[in-house]
């Protein structure tokens, strides 16, 4: 199947938009816009390490959870455009720079695009390609990444149907989020990390605990240990919900999440064995967002 941007099919949204003269459910054309590109120093430790990931943030978004906290740029179609080629540039800007990995945040929405800048550049770049996503995608799009993507970061949101219907508009959130982890990890198997815990290739998958929600994110981490091999991959256990961003009347969402609740998640993370990465309490507050303005911005100082 040809994946177009002409007739829209690139994500499981299929919204078959004409995106070379409109814009789709992404709220994006078909040239990608970059928001930011920052030295970022708060992703997990195997990617980020003491220089930290080089983070290319695109605007637009094909799920658009309503408690994103990057939604500033999540929500619009901010920043420069690029077109393959001076995407391929940038990409070497930011891996010269001197970070740990190339950290392409929420490109699903112009994997086709992303796919080519980084076939004209793979093999001068010297660090770890990162894909940084929802986890909501398409694997006929996730086939244009072989060979170029070293390690996946999805998310893995939800187990409940109704609840990603409800959070995101999704209610396939999870069949597609199985079949896109399933996917990734078909191309790149077990994790590998160099000697000092950095991860050369592999999976991590991102789960945040929503406030209300820890049946629902119990149920995501055993469904995971039955999809993945545990000892495969890497688990991050996120309690960083804030509030901050959400505008809606959920009562759930209007708090934080609170100690029990992640602990009890956690809990359940160590019974089934994963390893990977937790955050504490502190972690739940906005200051950890990076600054968006509606102009392109880099600073890899």
């Amino acid at each position: 199947m040809e994946i177009t941007y002409k007739n829209c099919n690139i994500c499981p949204r299929g919204c078959r938009v004409d995106r070379e003269s409109a814009v789709g459910v992404c709220r994006s054309g078909a040239l990608p816009k970059i928001s930011r590109v920052s030295r970022h120093m708060y992703e997990e430790p195997a990617i980020c390490g003491e220089r930290g990931a080089g983070t290319v943030f695109f605007s637009g978004c094909n799920l658009g959870c309503v408690f994103c906290q990057n939604s500033v740029i999540s929500r619009r179609s901010l920043g420069k455009e690029f077109d393959e080629k001076e995407l391929s540039k940038l990409f070497l800007t930011v891996a010269e720079s001197g970070v740990s990995s190339l950290d392409l945040v929420t490109p699903t929405h112009f994997t086709p695009t992303v796919a080519s800048a980084l076939t004209r550049v793979k093999d001068k770049l010297t660090i770890p390609v990162v894909w940084n996503s929802s986890g909501y995608e398409g694997v006929e799009s996730l086939g244009l990444l072989r060979g170029l993507v070293d390690i996946y970061l999805p998310d893995f949101k939800y187990y409940s149907p109704e609840l990603s219907a409800k959070y995101s508009r999704a209610a396939d959130y999870r069949e597609r989020a199985e079949e896109s982890l399933s996917f990734m990890y078909d191309m790149l198997g077990a994790a590998e990390f160099d000697d000092n815990g950095m991860m050369k290739k592999g999976i991590i998958v991102r789960h945040l605990v929503l406030p209300g929600q820890r049946t629902d994110s119990i149920a995501c981490l055993r469904r995971l240990s039955e999809i993945l091999p545990i000892k495969d991959i890497r688990l991050s256990l996120m309690s960083q919900y804030t509030p901050d961003f959400y505008t809606g009347d959920d009562k759930n969402l209007l708090r934080r999440v609170t100690t029990f609740e992640y602990e009890s998640v956690r809990t359940e993370a160590l019974l089934l064995g994963f390893e990977g990465y937790m955050q504490s309490p502190s972690s739940a507050s906005s200051k950890y967002t990076p600054e968006f303005s509606d102009t392109f911005s880099i600073d890899l100082s």
